[in-house]
């Protein structure tokens, strides 16, 4: 590629500029929005569902061997929610999440479309949800049949 370039400025088609002044700082292409867009609230609910499940599945299930697993999934949980929560607060980063009034009278664009408030809530806590739902009935399952 670099030599295709050299002939084209060798033979006047192309021209060569000069690096623009350092005072003008560095400037972004796309300016990246860090933010989903939803309610704190959402996130601290799916934690509080993921964190259930495993003190619902610990306690069910109390053995010593599994104290060091539950710890790295504990981590683990940590480490998804806090890097992306630390993410969005970096200086560059000029969005907010929505607070929950505004959540709720505007709901949020996706890319299939406008959700309302509680549609964009189902549809990021179902699973959180139905994973604390299958925990129980596992511990119900195991707690009847020993």
């Amino acid at each position: 590629m670099s030599h295709i370039v050299t002939e084209r400025i060798a033979r006047g088609e192309a021209r060569r500029l000069d690096q623009p002044p350092a005072a003008l700082g560095v400037r972004h292409q796309i300016e990246a929005d860090r933010n989903f867009g939803l309610p704190n609230s959402l996130y601290a609910a799916t934690i509080a569902c993921y964190l259930g499940f495993l003190a619902i599945v610990g306690s069910a299930f109390a053995n010593p061997g599994l104290a060091i697993p539950m710890a790295v999934i504990v981590l683990l949980i940590a480490a998804f929610f806090g890097v992306p929560a630390i993410w969005t607060r970096l200086k560059e980063n000029a969005s907010r999440p929505a607070t929950q009034g505004e959540f709720e009278a505007h709901g949020i664009m996706t890319l299939t479309g406008h959700l309302s408030a509680g549609e964009a809530s189902a549809q990021v806590l179902v699973l959180p949800v139905l994973l604390v739902c299958w925990g129980l009935a596992v511990a119900l399952i195991a707690t009847l049949v020993a």
